[in-house]
């Protein structure tokens, strides 16, 4: 049996007394049995990705586990002394309701106090929304939340957060990952002080839903809170906690629950992915929406943080809508209330990402807002709101089903975006309209768009060469023509570069670098390859458009068909 040299000096550290008995145990199973999942467990070290820490639990440096999480958090523990070394440190941890999540989290929090750090730890699995703002609501200089998101059972993963309730960000990730990296898994310091790690609920959840009714409401009357009917799943995660309160304390009393997902359980026996991007997720609220006659199905994600949403359309059936659909929906509907209310002063923003559609930037344009676009991940948005605190920030979203209603939460929000999304169904089935009907009014102001995602799954090391090797050969290789339209604009996040085919000119693009490359084609089209951070998965995002109204999605639809042949990604 042959074991790479470098891989087998790392399964060597594992084998020491650093590692409790178990764990020398499992490596040594590992050895004898099964080399495959040995060189996926070592052969490198899980880095943070736009979502944090993110990866399948195990034993191993490439493993979610005490260890890795220890090493984390030691550094982050090292850091944090260096850069408030006057102060009280404090920080605040949440966990959903993966597997091992509650046992981690207490490890995470052991590590904290033994390094003299006061912590404040949910007794129970919550929000994520809700970790980001108790951050700033307990004056905490960090927190931490374990999820693994909408990723499969075996995942888990840690995200940190900073002071102002924003996930961590450039120069300080840098650093924080510099800090660790400089750390050997014999630093890291065990021995908690259970005086200092003190568990919250109540006080945070009483403050998180009186401030997600404050900012997801828009004066909706009573009758049409009560008169929309509303069907809630949970995917079996943690949303249970906290969108039934919000709903119920908002005035909608008419939400129906899927009995069947309401039981949080890291297994989500109910579904094939708790992902609410994925149509299967939400089948069982829907069908339940069919057949009580609701006007609306919210699914969220098993954090808390993106959120899917069906509403009746053609025929009064139920269709589920793209994650760019309901940020249009929502970020219009914002605007236009900021609007009634004379508070556009041209002070005043809205965000979304370099991979979701270019329909914001126009409904901002239409109400002469500025439009910010950043990479991908909602730290990017929660950074535009620190930088510019000159602006008021409306709300930003990005394509995977993550919205943010003002800056009160620093990450994006499914709690608050459900209450949301029923204020505009309510107030849209007063006037004897749908959502859906809401959305065709926005594209017949500001032009017709669709978009669609390709993901293409390439697991362990092997895979993670495949996707680099994709990558590389879309940048050396660069199309001429994308389904007969000629490409007019590449853009590299890697290079930080932008050409100009026709002019034959390039340009800086001022945003940090991020593994992504964008085609811009004549006609309008919108092409971006980029490999996931926190999956082993790389990712196209395809956007059409056209100023057509009649048969305009039968159109579009056949532009991103067209596209999908010519790329070979079908």
């Amino acid at each position: 049996m042959y074991i790479d040299p470098k891989i087998l000096e790392r399964i060597n550290v594992w084998l020491t007394p650093t590692f409790d008995a178990e764990t020398q145990h499992t490596v040594k199973e590992m050895i004898a049995n099964d080399t495959e999942v040995l060189e996926d467990s070592f052969y490198k070290s899980l880095a943070f990705g736009t979502g944090g820490m993110r990866g399948i639990m195990g034993v191993g440096d490439n493993r979610i586990n005490k260890y890795t999480l220890g090493k984390n958090t030691q550094g982050l523990s090292n850091y944090m002394k260096r850069s408030f070394s006057s102060e009280n440190l404090k920080v605040t941890i949440a966990y959903d309701c993966r597997h091992n999540s509650k046992t981690l989290a207490k490890t995470v929090a052991d590590v904290f106090s033994a390094n003299g750090i006061e912590v404040f730890l949910f007794s129970d699995l919550r929000p994520t929304p809700e970790l980001s703002f108790a951050v700033k609501h307990l004056n905490c200089h960090c927190g931490i939340v374990l999820t693994a998101s909408h990723n499969p059972p075996e995942y888990n993963g840690y995200k940190v957060y900073w002071q102002d309730g924003g996930q961590l960000v450039p120069p300080q990730d840098n650093d924080v990952i510099a800090e660790i990296n400089s750390l050997q898994y014999s630093d890291i310091n065990f021995n908690a002080d259970e005086s200092l790690i003190k568990f919250v609920d109540t006080e945070v959840d009483n403050a998180f839903v009186e401030a997600s009714v404050k900012n997801g409401s828009f004066n909706t009357s009573k009758e049409a809170k009560e008169n929309l009917k509303v069907v809630f799943t949970s995917l079996h995660g943690t949303s249970i906690t906290m969108i039934p309160k919000v709903l119920e304390m908002a005035g909608y009393t008419n939400t129906q629950i899927v009995a069947e997902q309401a039981e949080p359980n890291g297994d989500f026996p109910t579904v094939i992915s708790p992902n609410p991007e994925e149509p299967e997720a939400l089948k069982m609220a829907i069908e339940m929406a069919e057949n009580t006659n609701a006007d609306i199905v919210i699914g969220t994600d098993p954090d808390c943080d993106r959120l899917g949403i069906a509403v009746r359309k053609n025929e009064g059936k139920m269709t589920i809508l793209s994650g760019n659909q309901a940020m249009a929906i929502k970020t219009h509907f914002l605007l236009k209330n900021w609007k009634a209310q004379n508070k556009l002063n041209g002070k005043q923003f809205v965000a979304s990402t370099i991979v979701s559609t270019p329909m914001i930037a126009k409904i901002a344009e239409q109400f002469g807002v500025e439009y910010k676009e950043g990479l991908t991940g909602f730290k990017w948005i929660a950074k535009m709101v620190k930088d510019f605190p000159e602006l008021d920030f409306i709300g930003g979203g990005e394509e995977s089903f993550g919205f943010m209603v003002g800056d009160f939460v620093r990450d994006k929000d499914a709690v608050t975006a459900t209450l949301l999304a029923c204020e505009i169904a309510a107030q849209q089935k007063a006037k004897g309209n749908t959502l859906y009907d809401y959305l065709t009014e926005i594209y017949n102001e500001v032009g017709y768009f669709k978009e669609h995602l390709i993901s293409v799954t390439k697991k362990g090391k092997k895979g993670a060469e495949e996707i680099s090797k994709m990558m590389t050969s879309l940048r050396e290789n660069t199309l001429a023509t994308i389904a007969g339209r000629k490409v007019v604009r590449v853009e590299d996040y890697d290079s930080s570069k932008a050409k100009n085919i026709v002019k034959g000119t390039s340009e800086i693009l001022d945003i940090p670098k991020s593994n992504v490359l964008i085609y811009y084609t004549e006609d309008g089209s919108k092409i971006a390859a980029r490999p996931s951070g926190t999956e082993p998965k790389i990712k196209f995002y395809i956007s059409v458009k056209t100023s057509e109204k009649e048969g305009a999605m039968e159109l579009l639809q056949q532009k991103i068909e067209a596209i999908i042949k010519d790329l070979k990604l079908g």
